[in-house]
């Protein structure tokens, strides 16, 4: 039985190879940019919210896997919540990557997968970056998240 590391790799792997819900949404009414100078990852989030609940997501763009697989990951998460869940799964998320919560305390599943970020703070950025993007749609569509 691969021990969890490997598996988290596998599911970072698959989902950069593989990106989900990697489109355009010609009917979102909120989209974000993001973009992180550092590594040079850039991407667009797009949502279709209705009555307070994301009915749709998905994301264009380019970055390293970390990013792309973190993307992938968040529209599979987030598609079907409202709001305040969107947000409340960032806050689980973030303090996962950064190292000041655990997923076990906030029920992330799969985003997990992203535990091991917390041991490169350079790549926190990475990880991070579409759900700055995310909450920016939510909160002020059409604006940028920067990682700076």
């Amino acid at each position: 039985m691969p021990d969890l590391r490997s598996l988290y790799q596998e599911i970072i792997v698959d989902h950069n190879r593989r990106p989900r819900n990697f489109h355009t949404l010609p009917d979102a009414n909120r989209t974000a940019e993001g973009n992180n100078p550092l590594c040079g990852d850039r991407l667009t989030v797009y949502m279709k919210v209705e009555g307070g609940v994301i009915r749709d997501i998905g994301f264009v763009g380019s970055g390293c896997a970390i990013s792309t697989a973190s993307a992938s990951l968040m529209t599979e998460s987030l598609l079907g919540k409202t709001e305040l869940e969107a947000d409340s799964i960032f806050g689980g998320f973030h303090a996962l990557v950064a190292g000041t919560g655990s997923a076990a305390r906030t029920g992330l599943g799969k985003l997990e997968a992203f535990s091991g970020v917390r041991e490169f703070p350079a790549r926190v950025k990475c990880a991070t970056l579409a759900w700055h993007a995310a909450r920016a749609a939510m909160k002020t569509p059409g604006g940028t998240a920067s990682t700076e």
